[in-house]
């Protein structure tokens, strides 16, 4: 198994590459007319003259470093906000949307802030935030950033201001990367197995830290470049703000395991004097998540339920649905209990809400939201309705479609509206004309020869063009260019309709997917190194169980056509033993040891990272004793020989060659 079949297990693919590994050969483009027009039109629809946002996250701000700079091994730093300077600009540029250009502008403030009395945020210097809470002798540190190299900075920030007291608890909110990846940064394993230093993390953390990206790992790392435009370089035409925060850091993604984990639905610790309040919410934003409220500063962290964006019921880059319905009543019983007694409302990304009554306030619009989107998806689906219908036609009540908070940067009502739908009924929409339609390539084959063929449906493209119709133009120009990829005129032309949609989309994620798709039209599909996000630290969390699944997925199942074997594997670090079978073509694995086995393997854990993260191999290890197989030695390498590697940078805006039919 190669390091780059487990590339973003945690992250996206794109936080090891960097904008400056493209060489783009063709410019971004000018808005058009009609972008101009759009963008104006949505500056008089939503009340900008309201700053209680930028009062928000400038209050209680303590310093910082100039671009929030963090150095790299390399020229080229870890993080920086320098590159997103043209933000300071008061006006909108009139490539970006002017609601997101507010986002954009929010996220780039950057810093150490007072919360309340001993509660200190770091905002600005990744994706995510960092929270630091000052407990009697040390100092609580709550998700430490996506990589160790942020998290270190955010720290020393800290200490620039505030004693300097030791590192004595690191709890991880919930297991997306951005929210522990950093944790060497922080802490000292060493320390950690000492027992200086205690991981708290909700119940299942380990289990759901990777198990969501490992199995389709591959594609969701190449389809997170879109999400996040990790491969655009910052600009006016390019990556603006994820929504969310402003990008991905670029550098070490560590993990340590939790020490201990909260299991109960509400649980009440005291960490080094301070009192918390810790709520699991499962299945919201993560499978695995908590809140927590802290009574003696009367702050309650939301972790990432409660967000100053509409969030992701189903995010683009793919994951599974998230329920709307749940993530709404934890945020409802969240206000019930917590509510009436908290100050100051922060998360794990954006800024804190101040004064109880603005609390209360945030979080029946944020229940709200959610709920509506559920139910009023549910109920038009009931009513017969596809998932493009109820997207196109689903509007928000107006008091939330003014609501700052609930507009979609991060998620969208349009893609979320789809999520219900997807949830609950599937891609199937029950028309059987779409129950087994032509693959993309020859629909859009036959296609283009019942318009005319690809000349006709391009004078026409153009026509449309100019009257702003990008949506359909985007979409008439990917037929021709899945019937014909080397079709430059209908490349061009769709590359030009994404971008305009680009420069009008509120959505960051939304911004970004149109103009990396913009841009592989134009230049194709980027040459870049494959990068990874694997080490020892991430596979620890990938499970013997999960391994073997992955193994199963790698099979190509034409290669294993007509073979049969079965291998016992035996863990020495773990005592335990699985039954490794191959028959029809399928992988499958069980617990246990089967007398009368082709072959088996012993070794250690440790030793099948190495293999996996290619310091060394099956072989090598054999010849150092670290690896030991009894019976038919050949069998594994004839398993090894049946797996795929996944190419990290397939093509999205074209067709990739089809499978043969198996």
């Amino acid at each position: 198994m190669t390091p780059s079949s487990f590339s973003t297990a945690l992250v996206a693919l794109a936080c090891a590459l960097g904008a400056s590994s493209i060489s783009a050969q063709i410019a971004p483009k000018a808005p058009q007319p009609s972008t101009l027009q759009a963008n104006a039109d949505m500056a008089k629809t939503l009340p900008f003259a309201d700053r209680q946002d930028f009062e928000d996250a400038m209050r209680g701000f303590v310093g910082t470093v100039p671009d929030a700079l963090v150095p790299g091994a390399g020229a080229r730093p870890v993080w920086s906000m320098k590159p997103y300077d043209f933000l300071k600009a008061d006006a909108p540029a009139d490539t970006v949307n002017p609601s997101l250009w507010r986002q954009a502008q929010l996220n780039a403030i950057h810093g150490l802030f007072k919360v309340s009395d001993r509660v200190y945020q770091v905002r600005g210097f990744d994706i995510a935030n960092m929270t630091i809470v000052e407990g009697d002798t040390s100092l609580i540190v709550i998700d430490p950033l996506l990589a160790a190299e942020t998290a270190r900075a955010a720290l020393d920030l800290y200490y620039r201001h505030r004693p300097r007291k030791p590192v004595g608890t690191v709890i991880y909110t919930h297991g997306h990367a951005d929210h522990f990846g950093g944790v060497k940064g922080v802490i000292d394993e060493a320390d950690v197995k000492a027992g200086k230093v205690q991981v708290l993390a909700p119940a299942g953390f380990m289990e759901t830290a990777v198990a969501e990206n490992i199995l389709a790992g591959n594609a969701m790392s190449r389809r997170s470049q879109y999400q996040f435009g990790s491969l655009l370089p910052p600009g006016v035409r390019g990556q603006v703000d994820t929504g969310l925060g402003k990008a991905l850091a670029r550098g070490t993604v560590t993990l340590i395991a939790p020490t201990a984990t909260i299991d109960k639905p509400t649980e009440e610790r005291t960490i080094d004097g301070v009192q918390f309040v810790f709520r699991l919410v499962p299945g919201s934003e993560a499978p695995s998540e908590m809140l927590m409220y802290l009574p003696q500063f009367r702050v309650l962290d939301m972790a990432e339920d409660v967000t100053h964006t509409m969030h992701n019921l189903y995010t683009i880059r793919g994951a599974e649905v998230r329920d709307g319905n749940l993530w709404s009543k934890y945020i409802d019983e969240a206000r019930v209990a917590f509510g009436g007694k908290a100050e100051v409302l922060i998360a794990q990304h954006h800024w804190p809400t101040f004064g109880q009554e603005r609390i209360v306030e945030l979080l029946k619009k944020q229940r709200d939201m959610y709920k509506f989107i559920n139910d009023q998806s549910l109920r038009l689906l009931n009513q017969g309705y596809t998932a493009a219908d109820i997207a196109e036609t689903l509007r928000m009540p107006a008091s939330l479609e003014q609501e700052w908070s609930a507009r979609g940067y991060y998620g969208t009502l349009s893609h979320n509206a789809k999520a219900v739908y997807q949830k609950y009924l599937g891609w199937y929409d029950a028309n059987p004309a779409n129950l087994n339609p032509l693959p993309p390539v020859a629909f859009a084959k036959k296609t283009l020869e019942y318009m005319g063929g690809a000349d006709a449906v391009l004078a026409r493209a153009r026509e449309d063009f100019g009257k702003g119709e990008f949506r359909w133009v985007a979409s008439a120009m990917s037929q021709v260019v899945y019937a014909d990829p080397s079709n430059r005129a209908a490349r061009e032309l769709g590359a030009d309709a994404l971008e305009q949609l680009g420069y009008q989309s509120e959505a960051g994620t939304w911004r970004s997917a149109y103009l990396v798709g913009a841009m592989e039209l134009r230049n194709g599909v980027p040459k870049i190194p494959a990068g990874s996000s694997s080490n020892a630290d991430t596979l620890k969390a990938v499970s013997n169980d999960l391994f073997f699944d992955f193994l199963g997925v790698r099979l190509d199942a034409a290669k294993a056509e007509g073979k049969k074997m079965v291998i016992n594997w035996n863990f020495t670090d773990s005592n335990q033993q699985f039954v490794l079978t191959l028959e029809n073509s399928a992988l499958t694995h069980i617990a246990g040891r089967q007398p009368g086995a082709d072959a088996t393997v012993t070794l250690s854990r440790a030793t099948l990272d190495a293999v996996t993260l290619k310091e060394t191999s099956f072989s090598a290890a054999v010849l150092a004793g670290k690896v030991k197989i009894d019976g038919d030695r050949a069998k594994l390498a004839e398993l090894m020989s049946m797996l795929d590697t996944f190419e990290p940078m397939f093509p999205i805006v074209e067709p990739k060659a089809q499978p043969k039919n198996q």
